[in-house]
């Protein structure tokens, strides 16, 4: 049994070692120099602009929650299309493949009551407004 963790642990040791090892030789071969250039915000070329602690719209997140809710929900659509062969046969499949005259709509409905649920949540946020950024 501890023999087969033994690799996971092998590679554990080998990242932390690693880690650590880095971080050693950085610190003892960088010079500090700072300067007042060096320690200013630098962000894509582009000296910083006002304050960091600026407030965001609440539709800022609004649409940030709804983009994770709907990027989950498609991530669902990745097992079913490796089942959708087992799910469109009545029975088990033959060298992959399903026999004539066994093949069932179900796994296509499965996805086309869950592809349906999805765009009544698009068309009422967007009804709500929630996608404006006005």
């Amino acid at each position: 049994m501890a023999r087969a963790y033994f690799p996971v642990l092998m590679l554990l040791g080998f990242v932390v070692i690693n880690g650590l090892a880095i971080i050693a030789i950085s610190t003892l071969t960088v010079r500090a120099r700072p300067t007042p250039v060096k320690q200013q915000a630098y962000e894509s070329g582009v000296p910083a602009l006002g304050d960091a602690r600026e407030r965001f719209s609440v539709r800022f997140y609004l649409v940030a929650i709804l983009f994770i809710i709907f990027d989950i929900e498609t991530v669902f659509m990745i097992p079913w299309a490796v089942y959708y062969k087992q799910l469109s046969c009545l029975v088990p499949l033959v060298g992959d493949a399903c026999p004539v005259g066994n093949i069932s709509l179900f796994g296509l409905s499965e996805m086309i009551v869950f592809m349906i649920i999805l765009l009544v949540g698009f068309i009422y946020v967007w009804k709500k407004g929630a996608l404006q950024w006005d």
